[in-house]
C-alpha cells in the first residue's frame, strides 16, 4: 500500500450531499475483485449522457460537460471536495478503489458513510472530516480560484491552502494514521510478524507431522 504523508493536490469540488456508493461506482461494474480498472466508470451515471455497461469504449461515449470531473480546470485533481454523508449506501470496497484508480488520494467532507470510511483507510485512501463551515469555505475558494490546491498533512492532521491563509485541523484514529503513514494494509501488518509465523509453522510441523503430509 502506498504511504500517505503529505499531499499537495488540485481540488475538484463536487457540490452534492448523500453521494452513495452506487453513484461512486455503479453496480454493473462490480464484476471483478481486482483493484484497478474502475477509474473510467467513476461517477459513471453523472459523467456520461448514456447508460454505461462493462466493456464499452468510454472514449466514444457522450460526456456530460456540466459534471465537475469533465471540466478541464479540474483535470488531474487528487483531492475531492464533497458534502455531508459521502459514501453512504451499500457496502462495496470498489468505491475507494474507483476513486483511487481515477487519481484521487483524498476526499474531504463533513461526514461519511461508516463502511466507506472504514474501507477507505484499509485501502490507503484518506477521508478527511471537516466541519460544514470549513467545507463551505473550501468550496468558495475552489470556485473562486482556478487551479485551487490544498495541502493535506497527515502527520500534523491539517488541511491548508498552499499560501497558508486557511488552515483546518482534523481528527484521525491513531492506529489508522500509523497504517497510512507507513503504507501498511492488513496484509502488511501481518507480514511484520513473518518470522514468528514461520517459527510457529515449523513447530507445528514437528508436533503434528501427519497434518502436513
Amino acid at each position: 500500500m502506498e504511504k500517505f504523508t503529505v499531499l499537495t493536490g488540485l481540488v475538484a469540488p463536487m457540490d452534492r450531499a448523500n453521494v452513495d456508493t452506487d453513484a461512486i461506482i455503479p453496480k454493473q461494474f462490480l464484476k471483478s475483485i481486482k483493484r484497478t480498472g474502475y477509474g473510467p466508470n467513476l461517477f459513471d451515471a453523472w459523467r456520461y449522457r448514456d447508460h454505461g455497461e462493462p466493456g464499452m469504449d468510454n472514449t466514444k461515449r457522450p460526456l456530460n460537460e456540466d459534471f465537475v470531473l469533465n471540466q478541464p480546470r479540474y483535470k488531474g485533481a487528487e483531492i475531492l471536495l464533497a458534502r455531508k454523508n459521502f459514501g453512504c449506501g451499500s457496502s462495496r470496497e470498489h468505491a475507494p478503489w474507483a476513486l483511487q484508480d481515477y487519481g484521487f488520494r483524498c476526499v474531504i467532507a463533513p461526514s461519511f458513510g461508516d463502511i466507506f470510511y472504514n474501507n477507505s483507510f484499509k485501502n490507503g485512501f484518506l477521508p478527511v472530516m471537516l466541519t460544514e463551515a470549513e467545507v463551505d469555505k473550501l468550496f468558495y475558494e475552489a470556485a473562486s480560484f482556478p487551479g485551487f490546491n490544498l495541502v493535506v498533512d497527515l502527520a500534523s492532521q491539517t488541511v491548508s491552502t498552499t499560501n497558508g491563509t486557511l488552515r483546518f485541523g482534523f481528527e484521525v484514529d491513531a492506529f489508522r494514521k500509523y497504517c497510512l503513514v507507513n503504507g501498511l494494509d492488513e496484509i502488511g501488518l501481518t507480514l511484520r510478524h513473518a518470522e514468528k509465523i514461520r517459527a510457529f509453522e515449523a513447530m507445528r510441523t514437528q508436533q503434528f507431522p501427519w497434518v502436513f503430509r
